[in-house]
């Protein structure tokens, strides 16, 4: 009897772990996120300053363009923005240089802008298309807020920047919110698309993104998808795609939800709720109708110990993204290898 017992006993232990590794090797995984790290690629010189408060970047041909917030803090009149040539960023990541990297500066022209607009907060974003440089403002207070869109040229030496100021137009907020505005841009398809900062479902039900002609002149706006916490900036993808950065942190009280679609979908062992630091770029799909998330999980940039305030976001060739934070925790310009 006891001999039978045993036996059956080992039969069901082998059913048992057969079941298991069927169940792991035969069924089809759930695809989870991948997670990437950051590399710190160093800097020195002023914009190393919290005070820079870098919140863009953009390309214009193999120079990388860093916008701080507040450029009149770095030099007279409107002051200066920051600029560093590809070669030494590459350089940086191939190992053929190990020290860090001073950008240097291009001086901005902007006459009387920051007068015309009342409770001016700095600028939130940049882009180029050929030598027309474009930037959203931020201004206002508690919840009355507004943000702008300006244009001007690139000087053919890159020393200066001239900002039509005689042109500045506005962009209404989706919802009012401290401190949000539209903080990203992108250029695609002969039109400007400015995106809102806050697009969760509870804050904002219909998001949208506004749409302008080179010249500044309103077409209306476009869908745009649902999506929890912050976006703080987005670049245009190879084939068209947009990426946008992600984020909140426990600053962020007022955006932690309890429903975050992307989270359930790419990885349902952690429970929104719970949920008060995310850093991810989330790909999305552009037309000239709406913008829909695509079918792609988010890249999950692996946490530090501190929150990092992921302001400004470019593609780097194909080789992955360029990020850089404002004055949380640090000006830190990183890079993001494609998964």
């Amino acid at each position: 009897m006891i001999k039978r017992n045993n036996l059956f006993i080992f039969l069901c232990v082998f059913i048992v772990i057969d079941l298991i590794g069927w169940y792991y090797f035969i069924l089809p995984s759930k695809a989870g996120p991948s997670e990437q790290s950051i590399l710190d690629i160093p800097l020195n010189g002023p914009i190393t300053k919290k005070k820079a408060e870098l919140s863009g970047l953009t390309w214009i041909a193999d120079t990388l363009i860093l916008l701080p917030q507040y450029p009149e803090r770095f030099g007279p009149n409107a002051g200066v923005l920051f600029a560093i040539p590809k070669q030494s960023i590459l350089d940086f990541l191939d190992g053929k240089s190990k020290e860090p990297i001073s950008p240097y500066t291009i001086k901005l022209t902007a006459p009387g802008l920051k007068e015309s607009i009342q409770d001016y907060e700095g600028f939130e974003s940049i882009g180029v298309w050929n030598q027309t440089i474009y930037l959203t403002i931020e201004s206002g207070k508690n919840n009355n807020m507004m943000g702008y869109l300006v244009s001007g040229t690139i000087s053919d030496d890159l020393k200066e920047i001239v900002l039509d100021t005689s042109h500045v137009v506005e962009i209404q907020p989706a919802i009012q919110l401290d401190n949000r505005t539209d903080e990203a841009l992108v250029i695609t398809n002969n039109r400007i698309i400015t995106f809102f900062e806050v697009n969760g479902a509870s804050l904002n039900p219909q998001p949208m993104a506004h749409v302008f002609t080179f010249d500044l002149i309103p077409e209306g706006t476009i869908s745009f998808p649902n999506l929890e916490y912050r976006v703080t900036d987005a670049t245009l993808g190879p084939n068209g795609e947009v990426w946008v950065i992600n984020s909140v942190s426990p600053n962020d009280a007022e955006l932690f939800t309890k429903s975050d679609p992307l989270l359930k979908q790419y990885n349902d062992e952690i429970m929104p709720a719970d949920v008060q630091r995310v850093e991810r770029l989330v790909k999305l799909n552009i037309s000239t109708t709406d913008i829909t998330l695509t079918a792609n999980s988010p890249i999950e940039i692996r946490l530090d110990k501190t929150s990092r305030n992921w302001e400004g976001l470019v593609l780097l060739d194909n080789r992955g993204f360029l990020l850089v934070t404002d004055k949380h925790p640090d000006t830190m310009l990183g890079f993001l290898p494609n998964p």
